[in-house]
């Protein structure tokens, strides 16, 4: 169906017909209406590149996905897609995992204007190379921080939600919490650690164990585990920053014949469906992964609609949820 046949569906000039399709304010309610009524009658889908050659926008934006297999960035994506929908634009995904070519690769759509606009969830150690890339183009970070500048972000408060998980297990009476991390490149890894070892020092424990998965798996989660198991001395909890890595360090706890949480309470970090799923179901921070990525698309299309908004770091809500693994 063309913009002429919804034209004459509905009554109205071609020119009323792509005034509505732009969102003018300019069309009497009733011919809005009128053209409203027309395409949903013809199920009228707008062809995107005759817009972008009207309004020189094309109405697309890129995500830049760290792990597009871990479970949390999925639940962002989900939530980015559906307020870009709800907006009438549409995404282009691109799983980087951080690695800056394959960045580049991407945001050579830039130059074409093919999209309006990027959001990332990269370390934050490639935000200075991401900067002269994307230059000028609206940009958000999505549960990855930067530190200063004019790049807006959206996350939680990851100091103080490792803060709260680490204490919830000091007060159920353990005494050795080990820590199962992951790459320091990225600021909430760094975060992470630092709210576990802040609490720790809190409550004057200087027992301390942490060790680094090679990557958000649960065969690195388990092998991260199975390398605290070879330590001199046995954590009686562990707490993992993802609830993929708290899976795979459950595994390796049953494997070696031990209990949890009898011998070592296990703790994870997201809030993921995995969470509920594992037996026993484990304890975790819960962050709001749609809204956060609702709230990314929202501050990009901030940027978009007006190049000179203030730059924003929004921190979300989080919560702790105690279940048995604890």
């Amino acid at each position: 169906m063309s913009i002429q046949k919804i034209a004459r569906l509905a009554g109205v000039s071609v020119a009323t017909v792509s005034r509505v399709l732009n969102n003018s304010d300019t069309v009497k309610e009733k011919n809005r209406e009128k053209v409203l009524q027309a395409i949903k009658a013809s199920n009228y889908q707008p062809n995107l590149l005759a817009r972008q050659l009207r309004t020189a926008r094309s109405s697309m934006v890129l995500v830049l996905v760290s792990d597009i297999t871990n479970p949390f960035c999925a639940e962002l994506v989900k939530g980015i897609e559906e307020q870009a929908e709800q907006q009438g634009y549409r995404i282009l995904l691109c799983n980087s995992g951080s690695d800056i070519r394959r960045s580049r690769s991407s945001l050579q759509l830039l130059s074409g204007k093919i999209v309006d606009g990027v959001i990332t969830m990269d370390a934050f150690t490639t935000l200075p190379e991401l900067t002269q890339l994307i230059g000028d183009t609206p940009w958000v970070q999505c549960a990855e921080y930067a530190d200063a500048g004019d790049i807006s972000c959206v996350g939680i408060n990851d100091v103080d939600a490792s803060r709260q998980l680490v204490r919830h297990l000091v007060e159920s009476g353990r005494q050795r919490i080990a820590l199962i991390n992951h790459d320091l490149s990225y600021k909430y890894a760094q975060l992470r650690q630092q709210g576990y070892q802040q609490e720790l020092r809190s409550r004057q424990l200087e027992w301390q164990a942490i060790t680094y998965a090679s990557a958000l798996s649960f065969s690195a989660g388990k092998q991260a585990m199975a390398t605290l198991l070879q330590g001199e001395t046995r954590p009686d909890a562990v707490f993992a920053i993802s609830d993929t890595l708290a899976a795979g360090a459950m595994s390796a706890i049953r494997q070696a014949g031990l209990r949890v949480p009898q011998d070592i309470a296990v703790a994870g970090f997201d809030g993921t469906e995995l969470a509920e799923m594992v037996s026993p179901p484990l304890t975790t921070i819960a962050q709001p992964s749609r809204d956060i990525g609702r709230k990314a698309f929202s501050l990009l299309q901030q940027k978009m609609d007006n190049p000179h908004a203030p730059t924003e770091r929004v921190m979300m809500d989080w919560r702790l949820i105690v279940r048995a693994s604890t």
